[in-house]
């Protein structure tokens, strides 16, 4: 248990690390959204065979879309002409990777796993959609339902609206809404729980606790609760870094990274609509099987190449922190708090208050 700084200093230092990079992050999702046309990725998705897959795979790393909110994008792009092949792979690389979740892992980890993150995230996704082209070609579906509507916030998934031609002005109006706003609201209970998380155990857990944790019985473990359970791929990364600043393997924490943001139980039955439960399953092979593989190949690269991890939010990061890293952290905090306030609390309270409604994310 940490014994020289509070609880509340860690959550604090938490905060000031992540914001300057998880706001950049955000703005480069809204700077996406916004000014790349969604006719221009149904045509991209649209290829058959291995080009289709590629460009699903490569588009989806940067896309700030959650587990449960790319599922209505994704059966729009299948209406539009996307392949089994296609469509699983964006469904893999866009959760498990985004530009925020990207720029957090920098901040909050090292350059190298930031790096080897969403290169894993493509290989799956690549990998997973080239094993439906071949084991999956066949079609699900009726294609005049309606794409389901996003599970994650009381909106549609921000990435199925149509882009208008507007001014400049306009435009960056819509990418700061997008980007502070609506993504926020998306993903606003997981990040608080996942900088809370974080923080809990960097505070109660001794050092050194997971060093002495079996490899082989620590990823197994990891990949039962994290297949069927979800984190948003941000959220997860503060408590990747407490679990790696206690002494999991980096490849570990990336399999964490990896498997829970990519999948849930309730988009499994989803899922199983669209692309059969064959694809389901080539799915959940692929993400499995390549997380596992990265993971070790993690652990042998940090080895190999003496590649250091020093993150603790024990460290009184006020102190050296600048005013606009401040800045960012106040500005982070009030919109994080305003999300929770107008959007997660009345969420919960109408879901205890009522029959819930079968959703993905909560």
């Amino acid at each position: 248990m940490t014994t020289n700084t509070s609880f509340i200093a860690i959550l604090t230092n938490y905060i000031l690390i992540m914001s300057p990079y998880l706001m950049l992050g955000l703005l480069v999702g809204g700077l996406i959204h916004v000014f790349i046309s969604s006719e221009k990725i149904k045509k991209s998705f649209g290829a058959k065979g291995l080009a289709g897959v590629f460009k699903a795979s490569l588009l989806g790393v940067p896309l700030p879309l959650c587990s449960c909110a790319v599922i209505p994008s994704a059966v729009t792009l299948k209406k539009n002409g996307a392949t089994n092949g296609a469509t699983s792979a964006f469904l893999i690389s866009t959760p498990e990777s985004g530009v925020d979740s990207v720029m957090v892992t920098y901040a909050m980890m090292d350059l190298p796993m930031a790096i080897i993150r969403p290169v894993t995230a493509f290989a799956s996704a690549f990998i997973a959609g080239i094993l439906q082209l071949f084991f999956n070609d066949k079609e699900y579906g009726e294609t005049n339902e309606a794409a389901p509507t996003s599970c994650c916030g009381p909106k549609k998934t921000c990435s199925s609206k149509t882009v208008e031609r507007t001014s400049l002005a306009s435009k960056l109006a819509k990418t700061m809404k997008f980007s502070f706003i609506e993504l926020i609201d998306d993903m606003a209970g997981w990040l608080f729980l996942g900088i809370f998380a974080g923080a809990c155990i960097e505070y109660l857990l001794p050092a050194n606790i997971f060093e002495s944790l079996n490899p082989t019985t620590g990823r197994l473990v990891i990949l039962a609760i994290g297949i069927p359970l979800y984190i948003c791929a941000s959220a997860s990364t503060p408590i990747a870094a407490s679990l790696i600043a206690k002494g999991m393997s980096p490849g570990m924490a990336l399999l964490f990274l990896l498997v829970g943001p990519a999948t849930n139980i309730s988009n499994i039955f989803v899922l199983n609509k669209y692309i059969g439960k064959k694809g389901v399953v080539i799915n959940i092979i692929a993400i499995a099987v390549v997380a596992l593989a990265a993971s070790y190949i993690t652990d042998i690269l940090y080895a190999k190449m003496n590649w250091s991890f020093s993150f603790s939010a024990d460290h009184n990061h006020i102190e050296t922190a600048s005013w606009l890293d401040i800045s960012l952290a106040v500005a982070f905090s009030l919109l994080l708090l305003r999300s929770l306030i107008m959007i997660e609390i009345p969420k919960l309270y109408k879901k205890f208050m009522s029959k819930p409604t079968s959703g993905c994310c909560g």
